[in-house]
């Protein structure tokens, strides 16, 4: 955390840097540059809604283009340290993520540097709009900022537990922070989450503050459905369900869109998502295809995919499931000389790449899907188990499946936890955050974590913290069990 708080660039220089990189979405240099502190935390930032919305939209493309949320980010880390792929690569960084996590801490340290990256950006944008500055959507890009910072928190306390609570711009005193109770933090994710639902109003507004259909930018909806999975994480499940219930009620904006169309830019289901950037020269790209992608017929190794999916998740498909049909590809590499046939499964939600088009797709951050799973869990823990089951069963049935037959609240959760696997594979680090928080980590890493060529404690439900920071920070440890 620490040394990434600490460059300082002149701030006129700024803004055409931040400009200059956001239009090199894939070039190398952008990780190596930090966030443009003095833009967003000087008073010329604020003084307009331009730069104001640039300000935040800053993160919005950070966290996609710098591999948080896309194909190379938290999902295919947690798929590949979990139960949902399979390591296809002979590169140590893989081998010893897919096997064992403490060989592995740069790899798993990476969120936590650009996370605490995104959260001075965000702390800065509110202490700018915080006054009451003459902007027409002052409370759009506010709202904004305490959503940004409540997601950014609810990810770094689900990957390494207590963390320090950085709510200021002032990197001294960010330098000095120890890590605070996951209890405390979970109740500022609260604070900011429920801010940012008084600012922000329920329709949707693009980078200077017009109404549009796009998603791309959160609105009170989006605040809601966060609440209700951190809600559910806290086993608050009177709140869970009534947050959850606020979206899902909602059925002229939001609904269950056909398994074909949920990752579209236009879906009636998503309620928030990162659209991938696009500039003239560079394509419209998910990089979920081209992660996991397979050409027909072809190795994983010859196209240097590193993870196709686990045997378990391909299993743990129903027949007739159309989500498998939909989201899930196969190549089959036929036999050749001593070789058998083999067939390899991987993901395919996400297809896109070319010209941006509204049939192109968005990287789903919260969906209506996720909501109903959520008031099922939260309704059958207050054993309301025919609401629970009418839940499950709506988003079976928009799959293609029949009615659960589960009966007894036992039997509900587990088919709720099964359902969950199945429809938000590789969406973010849901299943291994299932596992953890259901107690159903421990059981199903004991078998794994063997099989995968590792070993398994229980103190690795959480990741390591950089030690650079360790040594810059004397108030900070690293987190329990690793050396």
């Amino acid at each position: 955390m620490t040394r990434y708080f600490q460059y300082r660039i002149p701030a006129g220089r700024l803004l055409g840097l931040w400009l200059l990189l956001m239009a090199l979405p894939g070039c190398k240099k952008y990780l190596e540059v930090p966030p443009p502190i003095n833009t967003i935390s000087g008073a010329d930032a604020f003084q307009n809604d331009n730069t104001a919305a640039q300000a935040v939209s800053y993160v919005y493309s950070g966290l996609l283009n710098l591999n948080v949320f896309d194909g190379s980010g938290v999902g295919f880390y947690m798929g590949m340290y979990g139960d949902e792929l399979k390591n296809q690569s002979i590169l140590p960084v893989y081998l010893s993520l897919y096997g064992d996590v403490v060989g592995s801490s740069d790899n798993v340290t990476t969120f936590w540097t650009t996370i605490y990256r995104h959260l001075y950006a965000v702390n800065a944008a509110i202490e700018g709009l915080t006054p009451a500055t003459e902007l027409n959507y002052r409370s759009q890009w506010l709202g904004e900022a305490y959503f940004l910072r409540g997601l950014l928190y609810s990810y770094l306390t689900n990957l390494y537990g207590d963390v320090p609570m950085v709510l200021g711009s002032d990197y001294l005193t960010n330098n000095g922070l120890a890590r605070g109770p996951q209890a405390d933090v979970y109740q500022q994710i609260l604070s900011d989450l429920k801010q940012a639902q008084t600012l922000l109003d329920n329709q949707y507004h693009d980078g200077t503050g017009a109404v549009t259909t796009g998603r791309g930018r959160p609105n009170k909806a989006a605040a809601t459905a966060l609440l209700a999975r951190v809600y559910l994480y806290l086993k608050d499940w009177k709140n869970a369900e009534a947050q959850a219930e606020s979206c899902i009620a909602d059925a002229v904006n939001y609904q269950l869109a056909p398994v074909s169309k949920v990752f579209l830019v236009n879906s009636t289901e998503v309620i928030w998502g990162l659209v991938p950037y696009q500039a003239p020269s560079f394509p419209y790209l998910v990089k979920d295809a081209r992660t996991y992608y397979l050409p027909a017929g072809v190795t994983p190794a010859l196209v240097g995919i590193p993870a196709t999916l686990a045997d378990s998740l391909v299993a743990a498909f129903e027949p007739g499931d159309a989500r498998y049909a939909a989201w899930v590809g196969k190549d089959t590499v036929p036999a050749s000389g001593s070789a058998p046939a083999t067939v390899y499964y991987y993901a395919y939600k996400y297809q896109a790449t070319g010209t941006y088009t509204e049939a192109q797709e968005i990287v789903a951050m919260l969906r209506l899907a996720e909501l109903y799973l959520i008031r099922a869990e939260a309704r059958a823990q207050q054993n309301k188990l025919s609401g629970a089951l009418a839940d499950l069963n709506a988003v079976r049935n928009r799959a293609g499946l029949p009615a659960s037959a589960a009966l007894s609240q036992a039997d509900v959760l587990a088919a709720i936890l099964h359902e969950r696997r199945v429809e938000l594979f590789l969406e973010e680090g849901h299943r291994f955050f299932d596992l953890r928080r259901t107690g159903n980590l421990d059981a199903v890493m004991n078998v794994l974590a063997p099989l995968k060529g590792g070993t398994w404690a229980s103190f690795k439900a959480w990741w390591p913290i950089p030690l650079t920071d360790i040594q810059n920070d004397p108030h900070l440890v690293q987190t329990p069990g690793y050396q």
